[in-house]
């Protein structure tokens, strides 16, 4: 089965989070209301509703790889993580995790980096040098 994935989540300050993913990400809008917006998320559909009050939970993390575990991405081809890097340093935008080679020299060998959203939402981007390399064993 092939299908596009869809997350949503909430934010106190939708106009805030669509100046991040509108603007700043360049990311297309879709169908929207006063409280919320869809965007074309690499191909996937993104919503997020504005909501009176949210609560955060404690972050938690892989042990092994101190990765945080409630995170969210997409795999993009390496020119476009390339480019993707490449620009977020241009313009200065911290990095939750720097851009770095995971599991290199194994199977599954990759490079990833990690942004934060206005709201703290962990934002991966990750790529494969053989894009037939993401689901091999």
């Amino acid at each position: 089965m092939n299908g596009h994935f869809h997350i949503a989540f909430a934010t106190t300050d939708l106009k805030r989070m669509r100046a991040f993913y509108g603007k700043f990400l360049g990311l297309k809008e879709g169908r929207s209301a006063k409280s919320w917006v869809d965007y074309d998320f690499f191909g996937h559909q993104l919503t997020i509703q504005e909501v009176p009050v949210t609560y955060r939970t404690a972050r938690i993390y892989n042990p092994e790889s101190n990765v945080p575990s409630d995170h969210w991405g997409v795999v993009l081809s390496m020119a476009d993580w390339k480019k993707l890097r490449d620009r977020l340093k241009k313009v200065g935008h911290p990095f939750f995790i720097e851009p770095r080679t995971v599991m290199k020299g194994e199977v599954g060998e990759q490079v990833s980096m990690f942004i934060e959203d206005p709201d703290g939402h962990a934002i991966e981007f990750k790529a494969f040098e053989n894009s037939g390399d993401l689901f091999r064993k």
